[in-house]
């Protein structure tokens, strides 16, 4: 296996390519972890964290990490559940579910699923933080009320 980077398509960024055989046909591209660092705003820890819970799956080159667009593509979704509030293993269970050789339709079911799941307890969450607000809101009117008649 060759690690070999060129030019991206843009000429500014670099690309990397796994050459599997001599065969240049059979190559894919992959991106290092310091490039996936940048790109998702996450850290090297955090991806690494990531492969030992067993949510991204990189090749090794030496000492080097090579992931795939697949563990791209996972990523996104990681960070996407992580985001609405989905826990690590909810997550696991839904990427396991995908079949890149079929149609997916149970992963698709258990994605909504968990999503109207969580969308009842943000909603929920949204209510409690809307009525805290009103509830300081209040508290504090009455406070400069005092404050205000202290000054006179």
């Amino acid at each position: 296996m060759k690690l070999r980077r060129s030019p991206g398509a843009n000429g500014n960024e670099m690309m990397n390519t796994v050459t599997t055989s001599n065969n240049l046909e059979d190559h894919e591209i992959t991106y290092r972890i310091g490039e996936l660092s940048s790109e998702f705003d996450v850290t090297l820890r955090t991806l690494r964290f990531y492969e030992d819970k067993e949510l991204l799956f990189p090749k090794r080159v030496g000492n080097t990490r090579l992931y795939s667009r697949a563990d791209r593509a996972r990523l996104k979704l990681i960070l996407l559940g992580k985001r609405v509030g989905l826990s690590l293993q909810d997550v696991k269970e839904l990427l396991s579910l995908y079949d890149a050789k079929g149609d997916n339709r149970r992963q698709l079911g258990a994605a909504v699923q968990k999503g109207e799941q969580q969308m009842s307890v943000l909603v929920r969450q949204r209510e409690s933080v809307e009525k805290a607000i009103a509830e300081l809101n209040d508290t504090l009117g009455k406070l400069r009320s005092l404050i205000a008649e202290k000054e006179k």
